[in-house]
Parts: C-alpha cells; sequence; structure tokens
C-alpha cells in the first residue's frame, strides 16, 4: 500500500463534500447520477442510528452551553464546536443519500458517502452475489478485500477478475480484487450488475 501526498487537503475537501451534500439533499437531487444510469441506494440501516446520534449531540449541546454560560468564550468555543458536531452527523447521511451506488452502461460505481467512490468497469466483474455479512465475520480481513459496510453489514460481493485501486480518505492506494458493500435493494443491483455484464 502506497500514501498519497496531501492527506490534510484530502480530509478538508471530504469535509466540503460532506457539508456541500446538503443543498444536494434539500433539493432532493443526487451526485452524479446521469440519465441513462440506475442509481441504488443504501443508506436505510445507518438513518434511525445517525439521528438518534444527531439527538444526542443536540442535548449534549445544550447541557454543556447551560453548564459553561458563566464563561463566555468557554462557551462560544464549545457551543459552536457541538453544533458543527451536529451539522458533520447529518452531514454523514445526506452524503450517503445523495451518493448512491451508481450502475452506469459501463461501470459500476460503489459509494460510501463522500468518503468512498470507487469505479469498477463492468469488464472488470467477474462474479456478482446478493449475501448477507456482517463485519468482521470470518476474521481478518484480507488486504486485497474492500469492505463498505452499512449498520455493520454488507449485501453484496463483487469478485473481479482483475484488481481495480483503491484510494483511502487520507490518500493511502491498494489494490482490490473482491468488494464488499451495502444496497437496500441488493438483489436487484445484483440481477442489473450480472444482465449488464452478461453481454
Amino acid at each position: 500500500m502506497t500514501r498519497e501526498p496531501g492527506a490534510l487537503r484530502r480530509f478538508v475537501a471530504h469535509e466540503g463534500k460532506v457539508l456541500g451534500s446538503f443543498g444536494m439533499w434539500i433539493g432532493r437531487r443526487r451526485h452524479q447520477v446521469g440519465p441513462g444510469d440506475r442509481a441504488f441506494g443504501y443508506a436505510g440501516p445507518q438513518a434511525a442510528t445517525v439521528y438518534g446520534l444527531a439527538f444526542v449531540c443536540v442535548v449534549e449541546t445544550v447541557g454543556v452551553s447551560f453548564l459553561v454560560r458563566q464563561w463566555p468564550v468557554v462557551h462560544a468555543v464549545l457551543f459552536v464546536l457541538d453544533l458543527y458536531t451536529v451539522v458533520l452527523v447529518l452531514g454523514t447521511q445526506s452524503a450517503a443519500v445523495t451518493r448512491p451506488h451508481v450502475l452506469t452502461p459501463d461501470a459500476l460505481r460503489v459509494r460510501a458517502g463522500a468518503r468512498v467512490d470507487l469505479v469498477i468497469p463492468l469488464d472488470r466483474i467477474a462474479h456478482v452475489r446478493d449475501e448477507l455479512r456482517f463485519q468482521g465475520a470470518g476474521g481478518k480481513t484480507p488486504d486485497d478485500v474492500l469492505e463498505l459496510p452499512v449498520g455493520s453489514q454488507t449485501s453484496l460481493t463483487v469478485e473481479l477478475a482483475g484488481p481495480v485501486t483503491h484510494v483511502s480518505l487520507l490518500g493511502r492506494r491498494r489494490e482490490v480484487s473482491v468488494v464488499r458493500f451495502h444496497a437496500d435493494r441488493a438483489g436487484e443491483l445484483a440481477k442489473a450488475v450480472r444482465a449488464a455484464v452478461a453481454p
């Protein structure tokens, strides 16, 4: 595995994408889904957890604000940090909703919010199957396997005829030959990929 320079720049860009997802979420738009493309969501299993965490963060913000109200500077700093945390938590969900998996005429684009955007050419796909797997099941994940669980589970496994390069959030590059991820309509996506690969 190798690491690209500019990890901080990549992290800041990721934060910008997360925050930018709010506009698309409010406008019910999806990121880079063309007219002839098919989009498949994956954010369903994490929605309750994300909204629950956001609620807890709001309660914590109110509680901390009450406790430090006699120190205006501390109150202001903590309020801004807590508010930004709530925005990021909700931004995680908005990024997942507005950046679905996409099946194009040439590729399967597997995504995990603004964090992962892996394009797999259809001619690299050897097998695809819908199978429910829980994160960490079966021991340590091999280096050539990319797992993108939602709610600690994946529902699709794609085996590749040749490796593709995955670049992590901070720029670490590695070759992967198996991709496991979740889709809310896993069976439908698997069927669509098989049909696209078959010709």
